[in-house]
């Protein structure tokens, strides 16, 4: 009954959206220097590197969002509603699995199954190699069309799926007066240590979605070489985050975004107004005024101010530390980022050559949809592709480091040692731990 509540609400703000806008086209492309030009329908902007001229080869699908329906080219927020509020796909269930945390806090694990397996999750020996991809959606705690998709398609293309829900989010209960902040990774380490004990030979691939990326980007700067991360994907990333809260999203999103928020926090009303001013909480006009009373205006004094806030928490405060290629696919059209020109950091991705933003003239918010037989949305099956050539690039790379080391020890001796032998069995697979190859003079960036 409250999803189709939220449905109806979102419909007539979306009614009244067009009417108000005059049903004008709503997308707004930058005449920037890094923008995609008339006749391209994406731009790859990277650092030139070993791994990204194998990445430019090897990833076919990364020019595969040029023929979009002129309804997704002219109405990019339609789109984004569509891949934040659409239905779940029903070809997808979800095993929960609770992790209490070590402040007693608790998160939710969502473990992807086929449907007719939706009472139990089959456990995974602790010796398997299936690969996870971990799922991190939108910090508003809505389980959305995005998210269960991409779930899907990782189902049928091999991988495990699970989806990281934060506390009193999707359901997950609040048992402390403690809510995550924006970037605190605290309790994603926690979550992605429980994870890799679980299963240590597997590898370990990260999704993050909208305000979900923002997470898994502080995450991967906190942690640098320890992520236990192979390589990493952000679909519509919000990267200057303090900005686009203090400027405001567009009217409907914010009126969307603020309304869901606020009716999650009254379910913990009581609770909460331990720590925070639940009458100015649901009093609150914007997102900034909502984060604020969240976090920094407390009853218990916690010494943050808005900025100081924002330094312990933006996403690319550690972004020099990501030690993994991450990908981020971006929309010129973006009705919830804003002007790509002033809101994506082109600078990062021209010099850091561990990021890639892929950047298409279309796409909305988290939208990215194509009408195709398979039913998938191209974003998706962009990452799949991307964590499969990385894999295999590093694969390729090992082998020749261990071909040289063979010739090496040959032109010394004839006879191999205890301790060449042992080198040569851990050069035969690489299970999960790709960071070993980073530290041998990082020949990926040459």
């Amino acid at each position: 009954m409250l999803e189709w509540a939220t449905s109806l609400f979102v419909l007539l703000l979306l009614l009244l959206w067009f009417y108000k806008m005059g049903f004008r086209n709503t997308s707004r492309i930058a005449k920037a220097s890094c923008s995609v030009d008339d006749q391209e329908s994406y731009k790859l902007v990277y650092k030139p590197s070993a791994l990204a001229n194998y990445l430019v080869r090897q990833c076919r699908s990364f020019g595969g969002f040029s023929d979009v329906k002129w309804l997704w080219r002219n109405f990019p927020t339609l789109q984004s509603l569509v891949g934040i509020l659409g239905p779940v796909d029903k070809e997808v269930n979800f095993v929960r699995e609770y992790l209490q945390l070590s402040d007693d806090g608790l998160v939710a694990l969502d473990w992807a199954v086929k449907p007719g397996h939706h009472q139990k999750r089959r456990r995974t020996s602790s010796n398997s190699t299936v690969p996870i991809l971990l799922v991190i959606p939108n910090s508003f705690g809505k389980m959305t069309r995005n998210a269960s998709k991409i779930c899907h398609l990782a189902l049928i293309s091999g991988y495990q799926a699970v989806i990281f829900n934060r506390r009193c989010q999707n359901g997950c209960p609040l048992n402390t007066v403690k809510l995550q902040a924006y970037g605190d990774p605290t309790d994603l380490r926690e979550a992605i240590r429980y994870i890799r004990h679980c299963q240590p030979s597997a590898r370990l691939f990260a999704a993050g979605e909208g305000t979900g990326a923002g997470l898994l980007l502080s995450y991967l700067g906190e942690c640098g070489s320890s992520s236990y991360i192979t390589a990493a994907g952000c679909i519509s990333p919000l990267f200057r985050v303090q900005d686009w809260f203090e400027a405001g999203c567009p009217w409907l999103w914010q009126t969307v975004l603020l309304w869901y928020q606020k009716m999650q926090l009254s379910r913990y009303a009581t609770a909460l107004g331990q720590i925070i001013n639940t009458e100015r909480l649901l009093a609150s006009r914007t997102l900034k005024e909502l984060e604020e009373v969240l976090f920094c205006q407390t009853k218990v004094p916690n010494g943050l101010t808005w900025d100081t806030y924002w330094e312990r928490n933006d996403p690319l405060r550690d972004i020099d530390e990501v030690a993994i290629p991450v990908l981020c696919i971006c929309s010129q059209d973006d009705p919830v980022r804003g002007d790509p020109h002033n809101t994506l950091p082109f600078e990062l991705f021209e010099t850091n050559p561990h990021f890639f933003l892929l950047l298409t003239r279309h796409g909305g918010h988290c939208g990215f949809i194509k009408e195709d037989p398979s039913n998938t949305m191209w974003s998706h099956n962009v990452l799949l592709e991307f964590f499969k050539s990385t894999v295999d690039f590093f694969t390729m790379e090992e082998r020749l480091k261990g071909l040289s080391r063979r010739k090496g020890t040959i032109s010394i001796s004839t006879s191999r040692t205890a301790q060449d032998r042992s080198l040569g069995r851990r050069e035969q697979f690489c299970s999960h731990n790709i960071h070993e190859i980073y530290n041998w003079q990082r020949s990926y960036t040459r």
